[in-house]
């Protein structure tokens, strides 16, 4: 049994749908107290609520973590609700498809802006909370695409979810020795409103692909993500999950 993280300060930014609500439940259901973050202020009201009749302490930031001053608001936002930070979920991402050929340099740092160097950002502001907390955890969302497979057409996806995995081992060694740990959740796919957008066609194929035999659900993603945050977890850094239900292991397609 894990020690419960009631009543920890947990920042996911990304948190208005997708994975991110899906994390935010997790903890929430665990009795952690949420600071959730993201650029619809509707869409993050309608999830604060939501997790507010399931009897869930919840506040909202609007913020754009490719922004370093949003980043800074948002850390000082849950200082002043909770008192610190504990854990940081550096969540928030886009994955947008666009042809390399076809690839702008607007399009490249535009990904690179919110998956990156947001989680970069987002790390930097809560820091000296994650620090004061003496057990901070920072959990990263990166992905399966880019660390471990290619796909057309997310050439700069992938980079940036590649070069997530340098940050969290680099800052993993550098953060250490003020007890944080940092480290990756790699999900492969995850039903979601943005993949549910791609179409049953692509459903299908994805699902055949898992040796599972189904879709990721936004819960699974949000256990991984608690385990790493918790007391138990204390000693694991630098390090990555991968949450895909098996896709990544055969040779082929049977």
């Amino acid at each position: 049994m894990f020690t419960s993280l009631a009543g920890s300060s947990v920042v996911v930014t990304g948190g208005s749908k997708g994975i991110g609500k899906g994390i935010a439940a997790v903890f929430a259901a665990d009795g952690a107290r949420l600071v959730l973050a993201g650029r619809d202020g509707v869409a993050l009201e309608a999830t604060a609520g939501q997790l507010r009749t399931e009897g869930a302490e919840v506040v909202t930031c609007v913020a754009d973590v490719a922004n370093p001053g949003d980043c800074a608001r948002l850390a000082s936002a849950a200082v002043d609700a909770y008192g610190g930070i504990d854990v940081l979920c550096a969540n928030a991402g886009m994955f947008p498809e666009q042809p390399l050929a076809a690839m702008s340099p607007e399009d490249l740092e535009q990904t690179l802006g919110v998956n990156l160097k947001g989680t970069i950002f987002a790390t930097q502001a809560c820091l000296p909370a994650l620090t004061a907390s003496g057990r901070g955890r920072v959990v990263v969302t990166s992905s399966i695409t880019g660390p471990i497979t290619g796909v057309p057409g997310w050439a700069h996806y992938g980079a940036s979810k590649a070069g997530q995995l340098g940050f969290v081992r680099a800052a993993a060694v550098e953060l250490a020795p003020h007890a944080i740990t940092v480290n990756a959740v790699l999900p492969g796919n995850v039903l979601t409103e943005g993949l549910a957008g791609m179409g049953e066609d692509y459903l299908a194929a994805m699902t055949r692909s898992i040796p599972l035999g189904r879709l990721g659900d936004v819960a699974d993603i949000g256990h991984a993500c608690l385990f790493l945050a918790s007391r138990e977890a204390g000693f694991i850094t630098g390090q990555t999950i991968v949450v895909d239900g098996g896709q990544v292991l055969p040779e082929a397609l049977a």
